[in-house]
């Protein structure tokens, strides 16, 4: 299933012992789109500090009780590397992350979360500095909060602006962007994949398509109120002319294995 991740801002996130304090933000990768970390922040407990919590470290989220539970305690999250969440990410920190919880790598492999499809999945954890032919590049970690508000734009002109993203919740996968056209076709939203995207300027908060205006507006509208189900996701994917994101996903469909006691 598909969900809004502007909608689990706020959530509750705990650990084995506790909870740990409602999520803020999330970084994604800009190179395979995937969420690494949720951005966390931990209220009076921890001096409201803000923390990073990994989707390896997550069971499945109660979307009900607006709640997600992860295998992580307290004690690891007041120990964990401090992060200043107003700053980029650096490799380095992600490393000193990892081995603090003893978490696999999202980079050591060319599944979406490295080694397998689901980021709690990975039965072998290999450390976080095993398969980094450079370990001191820099991530390709941005703020979802801040994507949210670039515009887009087409081949001969602006379209509209990110109004929100959708991910996986089996795989933290951004499988959309929400794109709010309203400022040319009243109360028109349209979905656009990121393997879709030709540009990106994070100079200039400006994301670029190669599709003309006219064939975004004619695109299968977007309806925030109802369910995305597969045939709609087809026929956003054909009136582009591209293949769907789940070809092949037949062998993905196993449920995802709980972690901690």
């Amino acid at each position: 299933m598909l969900r809004r991740m502007k909608d689990m801002e706020g959530y509750s996130i705990s650990a084995l012992d506790g909870v740990i304090g409602e999520v803020k933000d999330y970084y994604f990768d800009d190179v395979g789109w995937v969420i690494r970390y949720l951005v966390v922040e931990t209220g009076n407990w921890l001096a409201s500090r803000r923390v990073l919590i990994s989707p390896a470290a997550i069971n499945c989220p109660n979307w009900s009780e607006k709640s997600i539970p992860a295998a992580i305690t307290l004690e690891q999250v007041k120990n964990s590397p401090p992060i200043d969440t107003d700053k980029p990410v650096s490799r380095q920190h992600e490393i000193r992350y990892l081995e603090h919880y003893n978490l696999p790598p999202y980079w050591s492999g060319s599944a979406l979360s490295g080694a397998g499809t689901f980021p709690n999945a990975v039965v072998s954890r290999p450390s976080a500095r095993s398969n980094e032919q450079h370990p001191m590049q820099d991530a390709h970690l941005r703020s979802g909060n801040t994507v949210s508000r670039y515009h887009i734009q087409a081949v001969d002109g602006d379209i509209g602006h990110v109004q929100a993203i959708l991910i996986d919740e089996r795989t933290w996968a951004i499988r959309y962007l929400i794109v709010n056209t309203s400022n040319w076709w009243l109360g028109h939203e349209v979905l656009i994949a990121p393997q879709w995207i030709e540009e990106i300027n994070w100079a200039t908060s400006k994301i670029v398509l190669p599709f003309k205006r006219e064939s975004i507006r004619d695109a299968p509208p977007y309806d925030p109120h109802a369910q995305l189900d597969r045939s709609q996701e087809a026929r956003t994917y054909a009136h582009h002319e591209r293949e769907g994101y789940w070809s092949g996903e037949a062998k993905d469909e196993a449920p995802i294995p709980h972690l901690g006691p």
